[in-house]
C-alpha cells in the first residue's frame, strides 16, 4: 500500500498538469543531491528505471513521486511539499522547458508561506 508523504502547492499542481498534457504521463523523482541539489525532477514515465531501492511516497496531480529508500530514511522527513521556483534548474527535468524548476518547501514558522528546504 502506498504511503502519502508528499503534497504540492497549487503552482506545482498546475505545472505538473501542464507537463502531463504536453508530454504524457510523468513521474517525479526526488534528486539525491547531484545536478540541482535536492530538487524534485519531473520525467516522462519510463525515462527513468525505478528500482527496488526506490520508494513511492505518493502521487501529485496524477504523477507518482519516488525517492531513494535510504535517502528517505536519512532525511527522516515525514512529509514533502513540492513547489515551483523561477528559472530552469541544472537538471534534465521537464519543468526546465517551462523556464522553472521544482523545489521542496516547508511552511514558514512566522508567515505560513513555503520556504525552500536545503538538504
Amino acid at each position: 500500500m502506498e504511503q502519502d508523504f508528499v503534497s504540492a502547492t497549487p503552482r506545482a499542481i498546475e505545472l505538473i498538469e501542464r507537463l502531463r498534457a504536453s508530454h504524457g504521463q510523468v513521474i517525479l523523482f526526488q534528486s539525491g543531491g547531484c545536478c540541482d541539489g535536492s530538487s524534485p525532477v519531473c520525467l516522462r514515465e519510463g525515462d527513468l528505471l525505478i528500482g527496488p531501492g526506490d520508494l513511492r511516497i505518493g502521487t501529485v496531480a496524477g504523477a507518482a513521486v519516488y525517492i531513494d529508500r535510504d535517502q528517505f530514511k536519512r532525511w527522516n522527513r515525514p512529509h514533502f511539499v513540492i513547489d515551483v521556483a523561477p528559472e530552469a534548474g541544472d537538471t534534465f527535468s521537464l519543468a526546465g522547458l517551462e523556464g522553472v524548476h521544482l523545489v521542496l518547501v516547508a511552511p514558514s514558522p512566522t508567515a505560513g508561506e513555503p520556504e525552500p528546504i536545503s538538504a
